[in-house]
């Protein structure tokens, strides 16, 4: 493949937002005018706003995309969503996998690698989080964690446009502390290594998103690193400042 895959900067909302805040995506899109030829910007907000985000940002330089989604289609699932509702909503993406997810409601990497497949059912792509926590890295097992969640969380068949990987250590995780950008490289080095020896060529393309405590101050660090495709923002993507600002660190 040639070249490096294009930028993504992903803004992963949490639980914060309301109706109201359909201004400051406003914002958003008023400053991304200027950065669409170099870099993809998504915002992940609440379910609640999905669609009412779609519609604004349509044709815009923001894209839409959602936090979950349950593995069926349909059926007796009282307050889950499917990725065929999000898509219906305008979504284009869905977070999966996230640190938040995996420990407050027990996701495995088999429950992860499920709602990916869903997601590439309803026509999503799937951003699959992976990372270790203080202890593990205290003991030195970064690389063997980030590898078994990789093996075990993403599907067979994974390429550019179906898949992308955001690397998060959980401790690092809003807050405020981050590993060198040094360390963040050989993590990402191994991923890169390992998405090519699973998916062959196809895994040269799989874009690689840093994650954790990224803020405008840091991110350009961290983006001139080989094999850091991006970056998943977590506090910084609510306020069009901090998010448009750590986009244009890309440059």
């Amino acid at each position: 493949m040639a070249g490096a895959p294009r930028p993504l900067i992903a803004g992963n909302w949490k639980m914060n937002g309301t109706q109201q805040s359909a201004a400051e995506l406003r914002r958003m899109i008023e400053g991304a005018r200027d950065l669409a030829a170099r870099v993809d910007l998504l915002v992940c907000p609440p379910a609640t706003l999905i669609a009412g985000f779609a519609a604004i940002a349509r044709g815009s330089a923001i894209a839409i995309g959602a936090q979950d989604c349950h593995a069926e289609a349909a059926g007796a699932f009282t307050g889950d969503i499917s990725a065929e509702m999000l898509k219906d909503a305008g979504a284009i993406a869905v977070i999966l996998g996230h640190s938040e997810r995996r420990s407050g409601h027990r996701e495995t990497d088999a429950d992860v690698r499920a709602k990916a497949l869903a997601a590439w059912r309803a026509g999503l792509f799937a951003i699959v989080c992976i990372g270790e926590t203080r202890p593990e890295r205290e003991a030195g097992q970064t690389i063997a964690t980030v590898g078994r969640q990789l093996a075990g969380s993403l599907p067979d068949r994974a390429n550019a446009t179906n898949l992308v990987v955001a690397y998060e250590p959980v401790w690092a995780i809003g807050s405020g502390l981050t590993p060198t950008s040094r360390d963040v490289a050989e993590v990402h080095a191994f991923l890169r290594a390992q998405l090519v020896a699973r998916y062959g060529e196809a895994g040269q393309g799989i874009r690689l998103l840093y994650g954790g405590s990224v803020k405008p101050s840091n991110a350009g660090e961290f983006l001139a690193r080989a094999n850091v495709n991006g970056a998943l923002v977590g506090g910084a993507s609510l306020k069009a400042e901090d998010f448009l600002g750590i986009a244009r660190a890309v440059a």
